[in-house]
């Protein structure tokens, strides 16, 4: 009998842990690894209550729309400066160039800066940070806007996508330091994709 019992206990532990190991919800790969990442405690922002409850983020429904061409126009003499955070942080930055883009009919440019910091960490030599607000922060959105991240591009064109657009960690927790968004780099448009607003428990 008792190799029985031992089987049915097996059994039920199988069952248990395959419903309590929930499927990583997301439409796009982009929002799956968003939501591992936010899922895992190693990785992850969110204070531990929230996390406790968390199945996965708001995003908008992916819309080709917001995956746009732009150009891309570097500014090699640009000083260095230090960006405003969230906390009394002043990490330094340059603005290494602009992209001109059309959304919606209109055409927008926004600044696209490189962290002098990070170019001496391995993998992020050729990164470049693309924050921007928009007129749906503080409604469906964060309201201090929302970032992006970008390569330096080969040539003058590079792709945006917008659908790719996250939240600083400071939406999620107070602790974190985050760029405060350039005022330049405000759209005036809705800007319908990527991330929402996180609902705090």
């Amino acid at each position: 009998m008792k190799p029985l019992i031992f089987l049915t206990i097996f059994i039920i532990c199988l069952v248990s842990c395959a419903q309590q190991k929930k499927e990583i919800k997301g439409e796009t790969e982009f929002q799956r690894e968003l939501n591992a990442e936010f899922k895992d405690a190693t990785t992850s922002p969110l204070k531990d209550k929230d996390r406790k409850n968390f199945d996965g983020l708001d995003f908008f429904k992916f819309d080709a729309a917001y995956v746009v061409k732009a150009s891309f126009k570097r500014l090699p003499n640009e000083a260095s400066f230090k960006m405003k955070t969230t906390t009394d942080r002043l990490p330094e930055y340059i603005k290494y160039g602009e992209v001109t883009f059309q959304l919606k009919g209109k055409t927008y440019t926004l600044g696209i800066y490189q962290n002098q910091e990070l170019l001496t960490r391995e993998g992020y030599e050729d990164y470049l940070f693309l924050p921007f607000s928009d007129e749906t922060n503080g409604v469906e959105t964060y309201g201090g806007g929302r970032y992006m991240d970008a390569r330096i591009p080969k040539d003058t064109t590079m792709e945006i996508d917008f659908n790719k657009a996250y939240n600083p960690y400071c939406a999620y927790n107070e602790k974190y330091s985050c760029p405060i968004v350039p005022r330049e780099n405000y759209l005036e448009t809705r800007v319908e994709a990527g991330v929402k607003v996180f609902e705090k428990h």
